[in-house]
C-alpha cells in the first residue's frame, strides 16, 4: 500500500502538472468546442488508457527501452502529429466531421472509435508524459514492498486526477463555443479550434 504521507505530496504534485496546458488538455478543449463534452468522453477514455499504459511502462522500466530506440518513437510521433494536423486544417476550413457546422445545426458526429484513438495516440506519443512518469513515480515506490500494488494505486490516483482535468478543459471549450456561437462567429470558432489542433499535432511531432 501507499504511505498516506507520500500520497499527500503525490496528489497535489500531479494535480498541478495535469492542470498545466498540454497536448491532451488542449485536445480536450478543442473537442469540447466542436463535439461537446459528452462525445469528448470517448477521447478521454482513449487518453486515460494511453496514460495508464505510459505510467505502467515508465514504472516498470520500459520507458528506458523506448528511449534507446528513438527512431521508432519518432515515427509514431510524426504519424500521430500529421494526422492531428490534417484534422486541424480541415477544421480551420470549416470542413470535415470535426468542424462545427456553420449553421450550428447538429452535424454528423465523429465516430467514437476515432475520438478514442486520438486520445490514445496523443497520450502515448507525448514524450513529456514519458519523462514525467519516469521522474515522478520512482520516488513514491518503496523497493521493500511489492511493486504491482503500489503502481496500481498510484495509476488509479493519476487516472482520477487526469479525468477531472480533462473534463474541466472540455467544459471550457463548450463554454467558448456557446459564447462565440451566440454571436454568429462559428467560422472563427472553427479556426481557433483548427489552429489549436494543428498546434497539438506540431507539438506531438516535434517535441
Amino acid at each position: 500500500m501507499i504511505n498516506l504521507s507520500l500520497l499527500s505530496v503525490f496528489v497535489p504534485t500531479f494535480l498541478l502538472v495535469s492542470l498545466t496546458p498540454g497536448m491532451c488538455m488542449t485536445l480536450a478543449m478543442v473537442l469540447g468546442m466542436t463535439q461537446g463534452v459528452k462525445r469528448t468522453l470517448w477521447m478521454m477514455a482513449g487518453e486515460l488508457v494511453g496514460a495508464s499504459l505510459v505510467a505502467f511502462a515508465a514504472g516498470a522500466g520500459v520507458a528506458a527501452m523506448m528511449l534507446r530506440q528513438p527512431e521508432l518513437f519518432a515515427i509514431f510521433k510524426w504519424l500521430g502529429g500529421a494526422y492531428l494536423g490534417y484534422l486541424g486544417l480541415m477544421m480551420w476550413r470549416s470542413r470535415g466531421r470535426m468542424a462545427i457546422p456553420l449553421a450550428l445545426e447538429a452535424g454528423p458526429p465523429v465516430a467514437r472509435g476515432q475520438l478514442a484513438l486520438q486520445g490514445l495516440v496523443t497520450a502515448v506519443g507525448n514524450p513529456k508524459g514519458w519523462a514525467f512518469f519516469m521522474v515522478l513515480l520512482p520516488p513514491f515506490l518503496d523497493a521493500t514492498q511489492p511493486l504491482a500494488p503500489q503502481l496500481a494505486a498510484l495509476i488509479a490516483v493519476i487516472l482520477i486526477i487526469e479525468f477531472l482535468c480533462l473534463l474541466l478543459y472540455a467544459t471550457g471549450g463548450r463554454t467558448l463555443r456557446r459564447l462565440l456561437g451566440e454571436s454568429g462567429n462559428v467560422r472563427l470558432l472553427n479556426r481557433i479550434a483548427g489552429t489549436l489542433m494543428v498546434g497539438v499535432g506540431l507539438w506531438l511531432a516535434l517535441a
